[in-house]
């Protein structure tokens, strides 16, 4: 269909992808010019430092921070109660420190407070 166009009609078709180009090339240019260019190493994809852990990495490594507390102190109170010979006490003091001590760990984790040593 469109060898049947007069050559006057092709050659204004022509012109004005030639003007709409040159506009899309300074539109560009002045975007360019205006917006931040990312440095390498920010953590975007084109390279440098990988981004951070998903969320669920994130979540998986709270949780077991958390849980291993509590297993710990747990263990702990349980050696202490079978050393001792007074069953229940040293199993409840030690659950409750390994679950301050899980809750602890889990915020840190977070960033909710500074690790030791940190200001």
């Amino acid at each position: 269909m469109a060898a049947g166009r007069p050559p006057e009609d092709r050659r204004a078709r022509a012109d004005d992808d030639a003007a709409l180009q040159g506009r899309l090339r300074r539109l560009g240019q002045q975007l360019d010019a205006i917006a931040p260019k990312p440095k390498p190493g920010d953590g975007d994809a084109s390279g440098g430092e990988p981004p951070g852990p998903s969320n669920l990495a994130r979540a998986l490594r709270l949780s077991s921070e958390f849980v291993a507390g509590i297993l710990l102190g747990g263990f702990i109170g349980w050696l202490v109660d079978q050393f001792t010979g007074r069953p229940p006490w040293g199993l409840i003091v030690f659950l409750l420190l390994g679950f301050a001590a899980g809750t602890l760990n889990a915020l840190r984790s977070a960033g909710l407070i500074a690790k030791p040593g940190q200001d």
